[in-house]
C-alpha cells in the first residue's frame, strides 16, 4: 500500500468539516449500510428491488397514521417493534394524531427517527375508506419503465467466433421493462421482462423475446381478505427460519433492526427469476385470528443428470439461482425440474401477542442428488422437503420478546430468539440468541445469522445504541458465534466474533458525520483446496470508515469517505490492506427539474480478502454496490430529468480505471485492457 498518499488523501478529508455552515440535511447512512453489507455477504448486488418500489409508493401516497395498523407500520422497515406498539399504545390511549408533529410525544420515538419517516407518513382523517372496487380499478397510476444497460468495452464471451460452443450467443445490452397498475399501495398488478447481457432477444432460441417473463396481481384490505396474491409473490414466514424470500437485512449499525417484519405475502415484480413463488396465495383475517394459505408451481434451472443404474431414474445435481441463460451450457439447464410449493400460516395477534404456527412443503419433478463432500453431508437431498415452526411476539412495557422454534423433514431443529429494549429514554438495546442444528436445512430460509442460511450455527447477539445528546449517538454491537461442524472451507468445527463501534455526530440539520471500527474474526482453511483435510485457522479483519454527510443548500448536497482494511495483519506473509476514498455531490436544478449527482474514487485493495464495497446512487429502483479490488479510480455520473408530470428519464455514466493491470475478470466476462465503461438509460411514464 502506498502510505504517503493515503495519509495525504486522509488529511484532505477532514479539511472540509471545520468550514462548513448550516444547511439542511439528507439522511439514509444507515440504509446505505445495511445494503452494503448485504452486497458483501452475498457478493453481489440485491435483485429485488421490491422494497425500493413500496418506499417510492409510499412517498407519493404517504401512510395516514390514523388509519395504519401495526402491518402497515411494519413495511415501512424503518421503525422497530417497540416504536410501534408504542405508537399503537398511544393511539389506543388517546385516540387520533391530530397533527405530524406529535410524534414527538410517543416514547421512543426520538428525532431522528421521525426525521427519518417523516417523507412517508402523514396524519389525516382516520374514517377514510380504503377504496370499493370499482376505484380500485379506476383510479390508480399506471406506469411503464423501460431500461437498457451496457458495458462498452467487449468481454471474451462476445469476441469468441460463433464456431466455439461456450460463448455468449446473444446481444451485448441487458434489458428490462416493467408495467404496473397501482392503487393507493392497496391494489396493484403489472408484467415484467428481462434480459440479461449475452442472452438471445427475439431470435434463436428467446423468439418469444425477454428471457424472462414475471406478471402478479395484488391486493390488501378486500372485506375480510386482509392479502391477495396471483402470479408471482413472495412468501415470509416467522423469523426467516423455514421461509423467507423478501429483502431482509443482517447484522447492522441498526441495532434495532434485527427482527424480521414483513407481510407473509407480497407482490413480486423484480428481475431476479430464483426467490419467489408462481402461483396463488391468500390471508383471510377474522378479529384476532389470520389464515394464510398459498401454492406455486414453477420451473427451475438445474443440473439434470441421466441415470444409468437399472432404476433409470434422471436426477437433479444442482439447483442453479444465477438466472443467466447466455452460452449453449446455461441454455441447457433453463428449466430443468419443476418445483411444487404449498404451505401456509395460522396466527392469533391481540395486542400485546402474537403467534404464528407456519408449514412449507416442497416437491421436485426430479430427485435432488448432490455431489456429497464432509462439508456438506447434510444438504437437502431426494424428490421434496418440509419445514415447521411456531413464531412469537409478545411486548411487557419497554421490551419486546420475539423468536421462532423450528423443525424440518428430518426432525432437526433450530431456535432464534430475542428481545428489543427500552432501558431509557436515550438508550435502546437488543439481543438475539440462535441454536441451529448442523443437520437443519431450508430451502429458502433466511434468519438473523451470521450464515447465509440457517444451519450449523450458534451464537449470541448483543446490541446497544445511546443518545446522551440530540447531536451525539453511539451504537455498538457484539456477535459471538461457533459452527459445530464443518463448513465451505473450513474443514473443521470453528468460532468466531464480529464488533462495531459506530459513533454518529450532528450538530444541525446540515452536516452529519459518522466514524466506526469493526472487527471480525472467522475461521478459514489454512491451505488450498487440494488436500482431503485441511488446517482452519482465524484471520481477523478489521476496518475503519469515517463518513460525512453536508447539505451545502437546498440544492447541492456533498458527501466524502474514507475507509481503510486491514485483513490478518498480524501475518506478515498472508495481510493484506484495502483503502477507498471518494467525493460525491448531488446538485438539483429546481426550476429545470433536473438532478445531477456523481463521485470520484480512488481505491486501492491488496486482494480479494481486503476487497471493499461502496454504496452509489443509481437511477429509480436500481442498485450500485460495485466491489473494488486491485488498484484505480472509480467514477459516475447520474442525471435525472422529469420531463414534465408524466415523463421522468434518467441517465447513468460510470468507468472504472485498473492501475497495473492488463485485463479485467476472468474467463468469458474477461475484458482485455484496463477499462470497464457502463451505461444505463432508464425511461418511466406515468399515465
Amino acid at each position: 500500500m502506498k502510505k504517503t498518499s493515503l495519509s495525504f488523501i486522509a488529511l484532505l478529508f477532514f479539511l472540509p468539516a471545520f468550514s462548513w455552515q448550516e444547511k439542511p440535511i439528507q439522511h439514509g447512512n444507515e440504509a446505505e449500510q445495511q445494503l452494503e453489507n448485504l452486497a458483501e455477504r452475498q457478493n453481489g448486488e440485491p435483485e429485488d428491488d421490491a422494497y425500493l418500489q413500496a418506499m417510492d409508493q409510499l412517498r407519493k401516497n404517504k401512510l395516514n397514521l390514523n388509519n395504519a395498523v401495526e402491518n402497515d407500520l411494519k413495511q415501512l422497515q424503518l421503525i422497530s417493534e417497540l416504536q410501534i406498539q408504542n405508537l399503537i399504545k398511544y393511539k389506543r390511549l388517546l385516540g387520533s394524531l391530530i397533527s405530524i408533529y406529535e410524534l414527538q410525544a410517543i416514547p421512543g420515538w426520538d428525532l431522528a427517527t421521525i426525521q427519518k419517516v417523516l417523507p412517508y407518513l402523514m396524519v389525516g382523517n382516520s374514517n377514510s375508506l380504503p377504496g370499493n372496487l370499482k376505484q380500485r380499478l379506476t383510479l390508480g397510476q399506471h406506469s411503464l419503465l423501460v431500461r437498457f444497460q451496457l458495458v462498452l468495452e467487449k468481454s471474451n464471451g462476445f469476441i469468441r467466433p460463433d464456431s466455439i460452443a461456450n460463448r455468449y450467443s446473444g446481444s451485448r445490452q441487458k434489458v428490462f421493462f416493467r408495467y404496473k397498475y397501482n392503487f393507493r399501495n392497496l391494489f396493484q398488478f403489472g408484467i415484467t421482462g428481462d434480459k440479461d447481457a449475452g442472452e438471445q432477444f427475439f431470435s434463436g432460441t428467446q423468439k418469444q423475446g425477454f428471457d424472462f417473463y414475471s406478471v402478479h396481481l395484488f391486493a390488501r384490505k378486500l372485506g375480510p381478505v386482509k392479502l391477495l396474491a396471483l402470479g408471482d409473490f413472495t412468501v415470509n414466514l416467522g423469523q426467516g427460519l423455514i421461509h423467507w424470500q423478501s429483502l431482509a437485512f443482517k447484522k447492522s449499525v441498526d441495532i434495532t433492526s434485527v427482527k424480521r417484519q414483513a407481510d407473509i405475502l407480497r407482490p413480486y415484480n423484480s428481475s431476479g427469476e430464483y426467490n419467489f413463488m408462481r402461483g396463488a396465495g391468500i390471508t383471510v383475517a377474522t378479529k384476532n385470528f389470520d389464515f394464510t394459505t398459498f401454492a406455486s408451481v414453477r420451473k427451475l434451472d438445474g443440473s439434470l443428470n441421466t441415470d444409468t443404474s437399472q432404476t433409470n431414474d434422471d436426477f437433479i445435481s444442482a439447483i442453479l439461482n444465477s438466472g443467466y441463460h447466455r452460452t449453449k451450457a446455461e441454455l441447457a439447464k433453463k428449466n430443468a425440474m419443476t418445483q411444487s410449493s404449498f404451505g401456509g400460516n395460522i396466527s392469533y395477534n391481540k395486542n400485546p401477542l402474537h403467534i404464528g404456527v407456519n408449514a412449507i412443503s416442497v416437491r421436485f419433478s426430479n430427485p435432488l442428488v448432490r455431489n456429497v463432500a464432509t462439508y456438506n453431508q447434510y444438504a437437502i437431498t431426494g424428490k421434496g422437503w418440509s419445514n415447521y415452526s411456531i413464531d412469537y411476539g409478545y411486548t411487557y412495557r419497554n421490551f419486546h420478546f420475539f423468536g421462532e422454534a423450528a423443525i424440518d423433514k428430518n426432525s432437526s431443529k433450530a431456535l432464534v430468539g430475542g428481545v428489543l429494549a427500552s432501558l431509557d429514554e436515550k438508550v435502546d438495546a437488543s439481543v438475539v440468541y440462535r441454536s441451529i442444528e448442523e443437520s437443519y436445512q431450508a430451502l429458502y430460509g433466511n434468519a438473523f445469522t451470521e450464515n447465509t442460511f440457517p444451519t450449523n450455527e450458534k451464537g449470541l447477539f448483543t446490541g446497544l445504541s445511546i443518545r446522551p445528546f440530540s447531536f451525539l449517538k453511539i451504537n455498538a454491537y457484539a456477535d459471538v458465534f461457533s459452527f459445530p461442524w464443518l463448513k465451505y472451507r473450513v474443514d473443521a468445527p470453528s468460532q468466531g466474533s464480529e464488533y462495531l463501534l459506530q459513533v454518529s455526530y450532528k450538530p444541525n440539520k446540515q452536516i452529519e458525520v459518522y466514524t466506526r471500527f469493526k472487527n471480525e474474526n472467522k475461521a478459514v482453511n489454512l491451505t488450498g483446496l487440494g488436500l482431503a483435510m485441511r488446517q482452519a485457522y482465524a484471520r481477523p479483519k478489521d476496518s475503519w470508515r469515517t463518513h460525512i454527510t453536508y447539505n451545502v443548500s437546498r440544492q447541492f448536497t456533498y458527501h466524502q469517505r474514507v475507509e481503510i482494511l486491514w485483513f490478518d495483519r498480524h501475518e506478515k506473509s498472508r495481510s493484506q490492506q484495502g483503502f477507498l476514498f471518494y467525493v460525491d455531490g448531488k446538485y438539483r436544478l429546481t426550476k429545470k427539474a433536473v438532478t445531477l449527482n456523481g463521485r470520484i474514487q480512488y481505491f486501492e485493495t491488496d486482494g480479494f480478502d481486503s476487497r471493499l464495497y461502496a454504496y452509489e446512487n443509481d437511477v429509480l429502483y436500481s442498485y450500485s454496490i460495485p466491489q473494488f479490488m486491485g488498484e484505480g479510480l472509480r467514477y459516475y455520473l447520474n442525471f435525472n430529468w422529469d420531463v414534465n408530470k408524466k415523463t421522468t428519464v434518467w441517465c447513468r455514466w460510470a468507468q472504472t480505471i485498473y492501475a497495473n493491470q492488463n485485463s479485467i475478470s476472468s474467463g468469458l466476462d474477461k475484458i482485455e485492457g484496463n477499462k470497464r465503461s457502463e451505461i444505463k438509460l432508464q425511461v418511466m411514464y406515468n399515465f
